[in-house]
C-alpha cells in the first residue's frame, strides 16, 4: 500500500510527516500516529480487548497499576469523586481503590457505556493504558480537562517513545489498536495547550493537574 507523505496530527492537527509505513510523526506537537487509513475499526478494537486477560485480583496486574493507585491515594481522599475512563473488562483501579473506600466511576466505550458519566466532573481521572489508543487525542484531552474540578488530578500511564529508540523495532507500535504515541514533548505540549497547571512525568506515569 503507497502512503502519502503527509497526514494530519489528530492531536494538534499540524502537518504531520511520514516516518515509515503505517506512521506518521508531527513537527508540532512530537506526536507519532497511525496512518488514518489504517485505523482500527470499533469491532475490531473490541475483539482485541477482549483478549486481554484482566482479572483485578491478579497480583502481577495490580502491581502494574500501582504507580496510579498509589499517586491517587496521596493526593486525594476517599470522599472525593473518581472516573476510571477507559476501565476495560477488568478494572483493576476501581476495585483497588474501593477496597480502600474511595468512590470511583467506570467508563468505557466498549465495557462501561455510560455517557451521562460525561457530564460530570470529577477530583480524579485514572486513564491506565488508554491515551495510545486514542484515535482523535485532540477531542479526548479537551474532554478529560473539562471533566476535572479545579485543582484536580488526570493520571496516565503509557510508554512514551524516547527519542533514539529505534521506532522500526519499537515493541509499543505492535498492537494495532496502540494509535498515538506520546513523547515528554507532547505531554509538555498537552500540558499548555489545554491549560493543565502542572505536569509530571514518572517513567510511564504521567499527571496533569487542572
Amino acid at each position: 500500500m503507497a502512503f502519502s507523505p503527509f497526514a494530519e496530527c489528530p492531536l494538534c492537527h499540524h502537518q504531520g510527516t511520514f516516518l515509515q509505513p503505517e506512521f506518521y510523526t508531527c513537527p508540532q506537537c512530537a506526536g507519532i500516529f497511525r496512518s488514518p487509513n489504517r485505523l482500527p475499526t470499533p469491532e475490531a478494537e473490541k475483539s482485541r480487548y477482549e483478549t486481554h486477560n484482566n482479572d483485578v485480583h491478579d497480583a502481577r496486574y495490580q502491581e502494574f497499576v500501582s504507580p496510579i493507585v498509589n499517586s491517587i491515594l496521596s493526593n486525594f481522599r476517599p470522599k472525593d469523586h473518581g472516573l476510571d475512563f477507559g476501565a476495560g473488562n477488568g478494572p483493576v483501579i476501581s476495585y483497588l481503590l474501593e477496597q480502600q473506600g474511595y468512590f470511583i466511576k467506570q467508563y468505557d466505550p466498549f465495557f462501561h457505556p455510560y455517557p451521562e458519566l460525561l457530564e460530570e466532573r470529577y477530583d480524579y481521572i485514572a486513564c491506565c493504558e488508554v491515551i495510545e489508543h486514542f484515535h482523535r487525542p485532540g477531542k479526548e484531552f479537551e474532554l478529560l480537562k473539562k471533566l476535572l474540578n479545579p485543582g484536580g488530578g488526570l493520571f496516565c500511564m503509557t510508554h512514551l517513545y524516547i527519542p533514539g529508540v529505534d521506532f522500526a523495532n519499537w515493541y509499543y507500535k505492535n498492537d494495532f489498536t496502540h494509535v498515538f504515541f506520546y513523547q515528554e514533548a507532547t505531554m509538555r505540549w498537552i500540558q499548555r495547550h489545554y491549560g493543565f497547571s502542572a505536569i509530571k512525568i514518572e517513567q510511564r506515569l504521567i499527571t496533569l493537574w487542572a
